[in-house]
């Protein structure tokens, strides 16, 4: 790597993203639901692109030893990170090795910028997977992270006890004490999601207070839901680094999303933290990750359509009248440019109104429109398999009500905002509303 690209030449951010989706990412049981099983060369130069495109300065990759296929597949993705080198500056490609020599020389030969290296420190990681008692597991720590400074001085090294919040804060420290002075970052990772803000919180200040010269980088499971509150917990504690996914995708249940991260850190106005991340990218990274899995942005996920979707009556009216009535959240500068308001068996008259009014234009009171709302609600839950409910709506507006529509002077007839058309019944309505809603209904 050359002199001008050295980690110890880059002036690190206030909040670093190590993303970690083409490692730990790959876990995601998933890639199984659809027979996929992994991440083509393909997916992972395109998820390579988006990530520095976005702003992320370090990906982590798995060990190139781990298959033929992955170590085929450094090369395509440093391809992918010199080609954006003139455009958005170095990104650094970290290697995930274990501390062992075969990991440490597969990702050297592979041009890794840094090894974030790693050894059980648990009494479970200790007794019931490596089998080294914790001396012994400092001593190969060492030995192993001094010989590479010596021979790779420019390489980024992070250390980190494997299942660091079941491992007992003294035993950490007597494994950290041996290889602080040798590393850039240490590691704190909650491998098995057992941590709580609380003792995020705690485990932070006390490395902080240890180790006040080396960063500190975290890695949060969301076994108990916590990964999200437990990784902004960690950053208002004090530490730089925290690894996430896109759609906090990963082992188990995942670890923390990258776009609820940042997406969070912009609420609390943790402005500073921000530098350098495309934010109004968050949305389409989300949905370019999730097609790569072959589902929609899941609902839980923040900066989704999903999170700006409505569908009860109370809801819809105050959506009409304004967003504000139920979006509390800039989510238009993460991306999500526009709110739905889906028709179906929870809708009120107020919407059903509006629908068969503006996106339809029939000639329609609220009398009549409360009274096709009745008639609406009696038989939607009897709607047929595929069958649209925009569809029934307009089937009862004009076959028993007697509806007809407005006649549209032929001057301003190429001014109504709507989009009549749907991808599978070509019923659907779809229409801007003043307030910024898009009234659509789905299947």
């Amino acid at each position: 790597m050359a002199a001008d690209f050295s980690f110890h030449h880059y002036r690190p951010r206030a909040l670093e993203i190590i993303d970690t989706t083409l490692r730990e990412g790959q876990q995601s049981s998933l890639l199984h639901d659809h027979y996929k099983y992994f991440f083509s060369t393909t997916d992972k130069q395109e998820i390579t692109r988006s990530l520095i495109l976005y702003g992320v300065k370090f990906i982590e990759l798995f060990a190139p030893n781990v298959s033929p296929q992955e170590a085929e597949d450094w090369q395509a993705i440093k391809a992918v990170r010199d080609e954006l080198i003139t455009q958005k500056g170095y990104t650094f490609l970290l290697a995930h090795v274990r501390c062992h020599p075969a990991d440490v020389e597969a990702a050297i030969r592979a041009g890794a910028d840094g090894l974030n290296m790693y050894i059980g420190t648990s009494d479970a990681s200790r007794n019931f997977n490596h089998g080294h008692g914790l001396e012994e597991v400092a001593r190969r720590a060492r030995t192993l992270i001094e010989d590479v400074r010596r021979h790779h001085p420019h390489l980024v090294l992070r250390f980190s006890g494997e299942d660091a919040f079941r491992t007992r804060e003294a035993d950490l420290f007597r494994v950290y004490d041996q290889v602080v002075e040798c590393v850039d970052r240490l590691g704190t990772p909650d491998t098995v999601g057992v941590a709580t803000p609380t003792t995020v919180a705690q485990r932070v200040q006390a490395l902080r207070a240890r180790y006040p010269k080396v960063a500190l980088e975290g890695h949060f499971h969301d076994d108990r839901g916590f990964a999200l509150i437990n990784a902004l917990e960690a950053v208002r504690a004090g530490m730089q680094y925290i690894q996430t996914t896109l759609l906090g995708i990963g082992e188990r249940s995942g670890i923390t999303s990258m776009t609820a991260l940042l997406f969070n850190l912009f609420i609390d106005r943790e402005y500073d933290r921000l530098e350098g991340y495309h934010l109004r990218g968050s949305y389409p990274i989300n949905v370019m990750m999730a097609d790569k899995l072959r589902k929609l942005v899941p609902s839980k996920e923040p900066v989704s359509l999903t999170n700006r979707t409505h569908a009860a009556g109370v809801h819809q009216k105050g959506m009409l009248n304004s967003s504000q009535t139920y979006e509390a959240h800039p989510l238009d500068q993460f991306g999500v440019t526009e709110s739905e308001i889906l028709l179906g068996p929870l809708s009120g008259w107020n919407i059903i109104h509006y629908f068969l009014k503006e996106i339809c234009g029939f000639e329609i009171d609220e009398a009549t429109a409360k009274a096709i709302s009745a008639e609406f609600k009696n038989r939607i839950y009897n709607i047929a398999p595929g069958a649209s409910p925009a569809g029934l709506l307009i089937h009862i507006a004009q076959e028993e009500f007697g509806l007809r529509s407005l006649q549209v002077p032929e001057q301003f007839r190429n001014a109504v905002a709507q989009n009549l058309t749907d991808a599978s019944t070509k019923e659907i309505g779809e229409v801007r509303h003043a307030s910024g809603v898009i009234l659509r209904t789905r299947q």
